[in-house]
């Protein structure tokens, strides 16, 4: 199951914070930024495992000041489901 259905499809309104979580997944995952899109599945796109993964949203939780449980790590299949979690999460 995917992020995708209980988070709104809604377009992710700052792209310089859409922008920071895609270059951190490159940058933590050791993959080139083309690799990087919404679309991108964490494990058969980008190849990363859970850890992997977990290691990642540490990061995020760092650079955004947000707290990820590990059941929404599991549900966060790509790129674009992390995006609309931090969008959900942060202030507006």
């Amino acid at each position: 199951m995917s992020i995708n259905s209980s988070v709104p499809q809604s377009k992710f309104t700052n792209d310089d914070h859409a922008a920071k979580i895609r270059n951190l997944v490159a940058e933590c995952l050791n993959v080139d930024l083309e690799r990087v899109s919404d679309e991108a599945h964490f494990l058969t796109d980008l190849g990363a495992d859970w850890l992997d993964r977990l290691e990642l949203m540490m990061a995020i939780e760092d650079q955004f000041g947000v707290e990820i449980a590990d059941d929404a790590i599991d549900r966060m299949e790509a790129v674009g489901d992390l995006i609309r979690f931090i969008e959900a999460q942060r202030p507006h």
